[in-house]
């Protein structure tokens, strides 16, 4: 029986590539470490429907961006090939399947995991889809709102485990939050002329000497220093974290401090490369060293 042909090859791709599967990675191991740090015992049914549903849902959310962002996209390098902007896909294709994935990841979430994880990923959705998506065209402070469904993830998985919004799943959102925005000031330093031919006016778009971009970095670099801490004062992790998160979080605010000396291309990329270097570190501290 012969398998599938390259047309078919290419359109599977092309609904994968609407998801933002980089991103989605992403999304599905915070939520999967928010979920663990919450259950007592392991529920497989329990943890591939969270995981599964919210996959769902952020790949929903991904297709509706791409839907909006379409224009734009079509103006950066980077973005122009996506399936929409390189007209391989119509813009109802996209919607509806958006639509069905989002509106299915919920589904799961409430029938296999809770209601409270679903209302977790559907702010998650509506903030990404109906408000960080259009304000990204008008304030640079899009960003700062974008950071909120960027760390709801792991609160989704650590509902799905406990049926609960304590505090340890606000202290892993404020992590994640104050995280983001190091990570993505250096990726947009790099791509600050792209930024600007597609007309979206991000900080380092319209701070062209970087002074203010870089005191943010810095900013939000040393405040997240005493907040990684935090797992360990909840209870969420051990000393090993405790150290290991100190570590690690002086060694990304120097990377700031770095990028605010001397603004380049260089040590923006460096910035961007140590964000997602510090991440996965942090993360797998708190798992291994887990309290």
């Amino acid at each position: 029986m012969p398998g599938p042909g390259p047309a078919s090859v290419a359109r599977a791709a092309d609904f994968l590539a609407l998801t933002k599967p980089r991103l989605n990675l992403l999304v599905v191991a915070t939520t999967a470490a928010g979920f663990y740090l919450g259950i007592d015992r392991l529920d497989t049914a329990l943890l591939v429907s969270t995981i599964a549903g919210t996959a769902m849902v952020a790949g929903g959310a991904a297709a509706f961006n791409e839907t909006f962002e379409r224009d734009t996209d079509a103006l950066m390098r980077r973005t122009r090939s996506r399936p929409l902007p390189a007209g391989r896909m119509r813009t109802a294709t996209a919607v509806w399947f958006g639509l069905a994935l989002a509106l299915g990841g919920l589904a799961l979430l409430a029938l296999g995991a809770n209601w409270l994880a679903a209302g977790v990923a559907a702010v998650t959705l509506v903030s990404y889809t109906l408000v960080y998506t259009p304000l990204k065209r008008r304030t640079h402070l899009a960003t700062l709102v974008g950071g909120v469904p960027g760390a709801l993830p792991p609160m989704i998985g650590w509902a799905a485990a406990t049926g609960t919004l304590s505090i340890e799943a606000w202290v892993l959102f404020a992590v994640v939050y104050l995280w983001q925005m190091p990570h993505f000031l250096g990726m947009a330093w790099m791509c600050r002329e792209e930024y600007a031919q597609a007309g979206l006016p991000m900080l380092p778009v319209v701070d062209p000497s970087g002074r203010t971009t870089a005191r943010m970095v810095v900013l939000y670099a040393s405040v997240l220093v005493p907040v990684s801490l935090a797992p360990t004062l909840v209870g969420l992790a051990g000393r090993v974290y405790f150290g290991g998160a100190l570590a690690l979080g002086l060694a990304f605010l120097a990377l700031g401090i770095q990028f605010a000396r001397r603004r380049t291309h260089d040590r923006a990329r460096r910035l961007f490369l140590g964000s997602i270097t510090y991440l996965p570190l942090i993360w797998g501290l708190m798992l291994v060293n887990h309290g």
